[in-house]
């Protein structure tokens, strides 16, 4: 995805994988990026705190202060954002 704005572009999965986890885009509020964490699956019943994305940091500059992202609004930025060339699918 591409914001129409500022032109910042993340890549979103969906799907569910081989181990029944997914993949959930979260929007961190601190270094304005989008970051793909994995939630549930086998690895969720290894790691209790992988159920759900509750209290996760973000991947990239270790931050609470996640959401879950709306997939429309650029985090950067706040312009629109819009998919780009085919869907990823991640298995």
């Amino acid at each position: 995805m591409r914001c129409l704005s500022c032109g910042y572009e993340t890549e979103v999965y969906d799907g569910r994988g081989l181990f029944q986890q997914e993949i959930i885009p979260m929007e961190c509020l601190d270094c304005h990026t989008v970051q793909n964490i994995v939630v549930g699956g086998i690895i969720g019943e290894v790691a209790p705190s992988f159920n759900s994305e509750a209290g996760r940091l973000c991947p990239k500059c270790s931050s609470m202060n996640i959401r879950r992202w709306n997939r429309h609004t650029c985090p950067k930025c706040g312009g629109e954002m819009v998919a780009e060339g085919k869907d990823e699918f991640w298995t």
